[in-house]
């Protein structure tokens, strides 16, 4: 059998880990920074816990994770049953209770309902591991990938917000990557569907315009028809979606929805909301197109997009002011975001923004010339180790020119070599591999310069 990856799965290198982990270790500091702390969920969850949270779409591209035991002959008619009952979107029990996290978000909030006795309110938690979705590979889109998050659970405080957009800020500084972020208030959106007839029609109204970037208008309403808004409601929602088109400043963005939603109570709360927000961050932009389509937001939603790159977001998140009552606990407002490490990646990757020393972690390599020299190398390794210098001696003493060809290939800064003068004196000569410059030193006097 050939060997094979599954659609949508990569396989990571050294070189690769490490760009990862430069990306990681910046976000991660910035949720430490801001008093952050970590938690881990389970790979997969009950099947129950993600169905129905994510929307009609998300709930589409969930894994679902086969039973085990179906080995007996007896199961198998009846396994055969509910894979069809699965294909033609029924749960069928029998066959799958599982299923693959979606996203951090569900999973972290039921672990919030099951454990708030016991957290100190307001919490703050950053997550950072895979999740898998059925999705169609494409650029920046993979069907398994490594999401970061951080949420503030306990307060209502709008000041969360800022903080939230604040460490997005300074991550995509030390990265050096230029984005825009963008705001909206799901409450002006809950507006727009009461102003179109019905309130019950949000989802599908934040559904359809959450594809205007990448559809245009036209087919905006054209699945806006399809999915039961009338023409009236298509109007509305266009006149809406004309403050986006216009190139507005956020202030006269707030003013021509402070006229559109001026009878509507709980459009103008979001417009307050929106208000406070651009107050304390005048480095964002309001995106009144802006829906992100997942059913459990209910204030403000934020979108990161990278400038100069056609790649799509690569962060995103929002207020959900009672995302763990889907697990029976009512009133626990919360907020968070989200950053895309496998399009962010992409993204410094395209635009040749990684540092140069991101691939190099080997800095010093011993020349192996034989098993007399062992112990000597092993007293330099110790010594260069508890300097947290990164070192190895070559394994085995094979020829001189192709262990500098294996250092050349790792690209070292360095190479040591204890030889028969050496050893007799004690000492070690060091050649700096980037400027050719060579001295001998005493052992215990090793500097790297």
């Amino acid at each position: 059998m050939k060997p094979s990856l599954p659609q949508g799965t990569r396989d990571f290198g050294p070189e690769v880990v490490r760009k990862r982990q430069y990306i990681l270790q910046i976000i991660q500091k910035q949720f430490e920074l801001f008093g952050f702390q970590p938690i881990e969920t389970p790979a997969f969850e009950h099947l129950e816990t993600l169905m129905g949270k994510y929307g009609d779409e998300g709930d589409k591209l969930i894994f679902k994770i086969i039973n085990n035991g179906l080995e007996r002959n007896e199961k198998h008619e009846q396994a055969r049953i509910d894979f069809e009952q699965i294909l033609n979107g029924k749960n069928a029990k029998g066959l799958t209770e599982r299923a693959l996290k979606y996203d951090l978000t569900i999973p972290f909030a039921r672990y919030v309902a099951m454990n708030h006795a016991q957290l100190n309110m307001p919490f703050k938690r950053y997550q950072i591991q895979p999740v898998w979705r059925a999705d169609r590979p494409q650029k920046g889109r993979y069907r398994e990938f490594t999401q970061c998050d951080a949420d503030i659970v306990g307060s209502k405080s709008i000041w969360n917000e800022v903080e939230l957009i604040e460490i997005y800020k300074d991550v995509f500084e030390q990265l050096n990557l230029p984005v825009k972020i963008c705001l909206n208030n799901r409450k002006i959106l809950t507006a727009l569907a009461s102003m179109c007839g019905n309130e019950n029609d949000l989802t599908n109204i934040t559904v359809a315009i959450d594809k205007l970037d990448k559809i245009g208008i036209e087919k905006v309403n054209e699945e806006l028809k399809q999915r039961g808004i009338d023409e009236k409601g298509i109007e509305k929602i266009n006149e809406y979606l004309t403050i986006a088109k216009e190139d507005l400043s956020n202030q006269e963005i707030l003013s021509a929805l402070q006229h559109m939603f001026e009878h509507h109570a709980i459009g103008l709360a979001g417009i307050a909301e929106l208000t406070y927000v651009c107050d304390n961050c005048d480095y964002i932009y309001i995106d009144v197109s802006l829906a992100r389509g997942l059913n459990y937001y209910t204030g403000s939603i934020i979108e990161v997009k990278p400038e100069g790159i056609q790649l799509g977001s690569i962060g995103g998140g929002g207020r959900y002011d009672d995302l763990t009552g889907l697990f029976g606990v009512k009133d626990i407002a919360g907020v968070g975001i989200s950053f895309g490490v496998d399009r962010i990646y992409d993204a410094l990757e395209e635009l040749n923004l990684f540092p140069s020393n991101t691939h190099n972690s080997l800095q010093v390599m011993l020349v192996n010339f034989g098993m007399e020299y062992e112990t000597m190398n092993k007293k330099v390794l110790q010594q260069l180790r508890a300097k947290n210098i990164s070192c190895e001696l070559y394994p085995e003493a094979i020829k001189f020119d192709k262990q500098l060809k294996y250092a050349n290939k790792r690209q070292v800064n360095y190479i040591g070599m204890i030889g028969e003068d050496e050893l007799k004196e004690g000492k070690i000569s060091i050649k700096n591999f980037m400027t050719g410059e060579q001295k001998v030193v005493d052992v215990n006097e090793i500097e790297l310069h």
